[in-house]
């Protein structure tokens, strides 16, 4: 602040702005004459308080003083425009941070400055009262919003604030159903796009303008489409459907009576066939009406989504997940397929990145040949697209599918790993394609693939676990490959699609041994050598297991946190869920980012050989995890085994804390980021339904204190799936709970619940299609079969009974899509135990349910609910 002063009074008492402040320095005897600056002397001061107030909206508590002091200024200098726009940007910011009434106190201030100085024709009055509609919507004063904004669309003259007029209009009337559609599309919203389009201006806002006309227009034709999809699929329609059949049977019929019919029957017969005529007209009428308006919405959104996202990039995410979603559902329909070329054509390629995954996995060999008008065709076309522009990206991932046949004997015949040839062959296709475009840039990609492969199924011996083994000759003689980037490390976008030499660490070649450990597969931890000079730690798995799953949710965890940094709250808070790249090369063998500085939760607590650890320091005289997990075991009362374990088996995680953090402020800070994080990823992980949440399954940061879930197999509530049922949300155990000090759940973890929670069930519609997406992913076998329920819960380590590998023709876990999708819409809806709750009657459910010991004590004995 005193910076500033020190500017202003350059400015006012005629020193020039580009010479050192003379605000500290000794007055000269001199008097200086007080000058008025004009605006392009403010200009590069109002561009750095502008700057200042973007990196600090969302702290509103140092905001406002920043505020007040910048209008002192501003009145000081005397510069009315600059005061009626800083007023007006005041005003903005604080509805923004929910401060109603200073932001009211702003815009009456700036109305009485401005109708002052230019009277209520000029744009900036009709910008102050729309900035008052904002407030009276952002109050809840729905109606008063809405005829304040109409009255501006009637005497406001500039085509600028017009355009936002009728957009706000026509988003407030839907949101609420305040009239019908046709009003709301032809007045307003479709005359938002017009009026923003005829602009012709490429400045900053104007983009912006225009981004967010196309998208509430085609948001808004997209609710009308899928209101009539699902009329149109509900059991009602069906039913109105077989009567119409009925009534048109019953005509037919009593046509042909007419023609054999007396003289004395034709008139009786003439009435009711009229009548019946009548309706089964009315009910044609009925059903081509909606048919067409569907068909009419659906080309609305497509093309408002396409121009959307050419022109800006503030709703991408959203935008792109609700696109592919549409495509790929409706993807039988000629004019779905046609925008989805044209939009190939028109829209960037990196917009599509986050879901290339998912569109590479539908690739496959077309039934009716390839043709203009087929969905293979277009998804070809799109992902070629993507792999010239952004090859690192996008061919890892081809590869994977290329490699889809790439499975052990012994895993052939499981139901998770059966191979799509069409896919592989199409991939395949792809590649070959490609060749011309990056050929040196596949062919080392696929010779990073085969080293890594090799290490995944690299034979080892039992005694081997835990110690390090020198790597193959051939493995530690892998080339330098300077075309390809260190598989997970972190590639940035570039827009330009150039990737220049030197913008990511290529792949050196790896150490010369691998630490091997423990687990039925034999992971390997090996470290990259990377062209930075750094070494990156990396897990190489082969098995049972599939990464393809673990890539899935490390996915959704990412665009998670997209939307808890776009909200205030919660970015303030820095919540978010911690995540990690995984990358799968074939159906059973992959690469995971070693997740430095952690260690697993149990092998603090209970050690490695669950027999020491923090409680065997800590814990003198209780119970060791050994002898509680045979308490609970053998016991038939879990309830009160439950109960005499607790009593013999203190919580000791605060102790945690305490080892590393000596510094009073550090401890405190290092408690709470733990206690932030493990509300994220307990709120999160709630709504996917992760499951399978044990002490080993959990890391915590020893540096941050953050804690990481890992092997994210069990999702989507297939806990429940499990020979013993998982009975809790999340894992909220005793020592979980003990770390977070003496208020426990309360306080600080309850509120980052809840404020979690908020921002999902506020995104809850772009979470849904996410979540469809995801789910509809024909590579993504979610559902957990029978094999792999007892794998998570069997007592050791020997191999099961092969007879348990036969495939499973009738249990397919893709069938129970809608059941997954809909279960995650009731949690985004509130709903607990068949009731519709509040964010904190929702979050208070669930906590109580996490703690219940009713609950924990029928869990798995091995999960260690004591723990």
């Amino acid at each position: 602040m005193l910076y500033h002063l020190g500017m202003a009074w350059d400015l006012r008492w005629r020193t020039s702005p580009h010479k050192s402040s003379k605000f500290f320095q000794e007055k000269q005897n001199a008097t200086l004459e007080p000058v008025i600056p004009s605006i392009e002397q403010l200009s590069w001061l109002n561009m750095d308080w502008c700057s200042i107030l973007e990196r600090m909206q969302l702290h509103m508590n140092l905001l406002e003083p920043f505020i007040a002091f910048r209008r002192v200024l501003l009145q000081i200098l005397n510069c009315r425009d600059c005061t009626l726009q800083h007023l007006l940007q005041s005003a903005s910011t604080l509805r923004k941070g929910s401060r109603f009434s200073q932001a009211a106190a702003a815009l009456h201030e700036f109305k009485f400055l401005s109708v002052e100085a230019k009277g209520k024709s000029s744009s900036m009055y009709w910008l102050g009262r729309l900035e008052e509609a904002k407030l009276l919507r952002a109050q809840g004063q729905h109606e008063m919003a809405i005829n304040l904004a109409m009255y501006i669309s009637q005497n406001c003259g500039s085509n600028e604030e017009a355009s936002d007029v009728y957009r706000l209009i026509g988003k407030w009337l839907a949101e609420t159903r305040s009239s019908n559609s046709r009003t709301i599309l032809e007045k307003y919203l479709k005359p938002a796009v017009s009026i923003a389009e005829d602009l012709n201006t490429t400045d900053k806002k104007s983009i912006e303008r225009k981004c967010q006309s196309h998208f509430h227009l085609a948001h808004y034709a997209d609710a009308l489409f899928r209101s009539h999809e699902e009329r149109l699929n509900s059991s009602e329609w069906q039913a109105a459907m077989q009567l119409r059949k009925h009534k048109t049977v019953e005509l037919e019929a009593l046509k042909k009576r007419l023609r054999s019919s007396t003289k004395g029957e034709k008139t009786d017969y003439s009435l009711k066939i009229l009548e019946l005529q009548k309706q089964v007209a009315m009910d044609e009428e009925e059903a081509q009406k909606l048919q067409d308006d569907r068909d009419n919405f659906l080309s609305l959104a497509l093309e408002g989504y396409k121009s959307c996202l050419v022109t800006g990039d503030k709703y991408d995410v959203r935008v792109v997940f609700r696109l592919i979603s549409l495509w790929f559902s409706l993807s039988s329909q000629k004019n779905v397929v046609n925008s989805m070329l044209s939009t190939t054509d028109e829209v960037q390629s990196f917009k599509f990145l986050p879901l290339v995954y998912q569109i590479a996995s539908r690739l496959g060999s077309p039934k009716d040949g390839q043709g203009p008008y087929n969905l293979q065709f277009a998804l070809v076309s799109l992902l070629k697209k993507m792999a010239i522009d952004h090859p690192y990206h996008t061919i890892l991932h081809l590869l994977a599918l290329a490699n889809g046949d790439r499975i052990k004997d012994k895993q052939r015949s499981r139901s998770s790993f059966v191979v799509d040839m069409d896919k592989k062959i199409a991939a395949e296709n792809l590649l070959n394609e490609l060749s011309s475009y990056h050929g040196a840039i596949i062919r080392q990609t696929r010779q990073m693939v085969e080293i890594y492969i090799k290490l995944a199924e690299m034979e080892t011996r039992r005694e081997d676990t835990n110690k390090r083994v020198t790597l193959p000759r051939e493995l530690r003689s892998a080339p330098a490959l300077e075309l390809v980037p260190v598989v997970t490390a972190t590639v940035p976008i570039d827009y330009s699609c150039q990737y220049r030499e030197g913008t990511f660490p290529y792949f050196k070649g790896l150490t010369d041994s691998a630490m091997i450990m423990n687990g039925v597969n034999a992971p390997k931890v090996i470290e990259c050598l990377g062209s930075d000079g750094f070494r990156y730690r990396q897990l190489a798995k082969s098995g049972n297991d599939d990464l393809r799953q673990d890539a899935v949710m490390e996915q959704f965890f990412g665009l998670v946190n997209t939307f808890l940094r776009n909200h205030r709250d919660t970015w303030k808070r820095r919540l978010s869920v911690r995540t990690y790249k995984v990358v799968p090369f074939t159906p059973s063998a992959g690469v995971l980012e070693w997740v430095n500085g952690t260690h697993p939760l149990g092998e603090y607590l209970i050690g490695s050989m669950r027999n020491g650890g923090a409680h065997g320091r800590y814990g003198i005289g209780d119970w060791s995890f050994l002898k509680c997990r045979e308490h609970m075991a053998n016991e038939r009362d879990k309830r009160k085994a439950f109960q005499e374990v607790c009593k013999n088996f203190r919580p000791v995680m605060h102790y945690f804390f305490l080892e590393r953090f000596l510094k009073p402020d550090d401890w405190f800070e290092k408690r709470l980021a733990y206690t932030r994080s493990v509300a994220a990823s307990s709120m999160v992980g709630y709504i996917v339904g992760l499951g399978d949440r044990h002490s080993m399954n959990i890391l915590i940061d020893q540096a941050s204190a953050e804690v990481v879930h890992i092997d994210l197999g069990v999702a989507f509530e297939q806990g429940l799936m499990l020979k013993t049922p998982e009975r809790v949300p999340f894992r909220l155990t005793r020592d979980i709970v003990d770390g977070m000090g003496i208020t426990g759940v309360e306080g600080v973890f309850r509120r980052c619940c809840e404020e979690t929670l908020s921002v999902m069930r506020t995104n809850k519609e772009a979470l849904l299609t996410i979540v469809e997406v995801f789910i509809h992913d024909p590579l993504y076998k979610w559902a957990l079969s029978p094999l792999k329920a007892l794998q998570r819960q069997k007592e050791t380590d020997d191999d099961l009974d092969t007879s348990l590998m036969e495939p499973q023709n009738d249990y397919e876990g893709n069938k129970d899509a809608a059941r997954a999708l809909l279960r995650v819409k009731q949690k985004l809806d509130g709903y607990e135990e068949g009731e519709m709750r509040s964010i904190h009657g929702q979050v208070q459910q669930l906590i109580q349910d996490a703690i219940d010991s009713e609950r924990l004590c029928q869990m798995f004995p091995g999960w260690g609910a004591w723990l």
